[in-house]
């Protein structure tokens, strides 16, 4: 058994100790927002995501069809916010207040760009965290390592400009609290092979790095 293996082995262990089957399964909720950006994109990519999760590791997901605004208070019920969308990103003051709050009390959030949401997002990151930079995570950053083993950071799932795919961060008080993938279309990959016609090893690549976010947002 080489050393990849074990730590895999033992990683599983470790996590099906937290994660008992008897205990209530975790929701990772999709973030509605305003701006006029397609915030509903990649329909099947969540709850393929999920399967995934709930067949190759310990974790214990559900799906349930759920979106939630920024100011809800439902958004303190979910350990995971997920976004994407190819235009504008807007919150508002309220908006940012509640997400910073949510964000600096345990809550993660992965944003992925499908191709176009770049520009706002980042923006909206700075008012979000004015103090707290977007920063390139290095290629032996724990999230690449969590479950499956992303030597270069994230997959390139779909070309558009020629640039590589690249897995940002923001940092509060030491925790990485927002994850950007940039140039990758994770969320893209993980749809239903269908719907752009991508190859199984591209498909199986993708949902693979999600399950890598997903552990690792739980277990840090």
């Amino acid at each position: 058994m080489d050393m990849l293996t074990l730590i895999s082995v033992y990683l599983f262990l470790w996590i099906s100790s937290i994660y008992s089957l008897d205990e209530p399964k975790i929701t990772i909720a999709r973030l509605k927002y305003g701006g006029g950006g397609d915030w509903y994109q990649d329909q099947s990519a969540l709850p393929n995501l999920i399967e995934y999760l709930n067949k190759v590791s310990p974790v214990r997901a559900e799906f349930i069809d759920k979106y939630v605004e920024p100011t809800s208070k439902d958004l303190f019920n979910y350990p995971i916010l997920w976004m994407t969308g190819h235009g504008n990103v807007r919150f508002t003051d309220d908006d940012l207040e509640n997400l910073r709050t949510y964000l600096t009390s345990g809550g993660f959030l992965w944003a992925d760009d499908c191709y176009g949401m770049d520009k706002s997002f980042r923006r909206e990151m700075k008012r979000l965290f004015p103090d707290n930079e977007l920063v390139e995570l290095p290629f032996n950053h724990p999230i690449y390592h969590s479950f499956y083993d992303f030597p270069n950071g994230p997959p390139k799932i779909h070309e558009h400009d020629g640039k590589p795919a690249q897995g940002l961060g923001i940092f509060y008080e030491g925790r990485l609290v927002v994850f950007y993938t940039y140039e990758s279309d994770i969320g893209d990959g993980m749809e239903d092979i269908s719907v752009h016609n991508d190859p199984q090893e591209k498909h199986d690549s993708a949902l693979r790095f999600g399950t890598n976010v997903i552990i690792y947002a739980l277990t840090n």
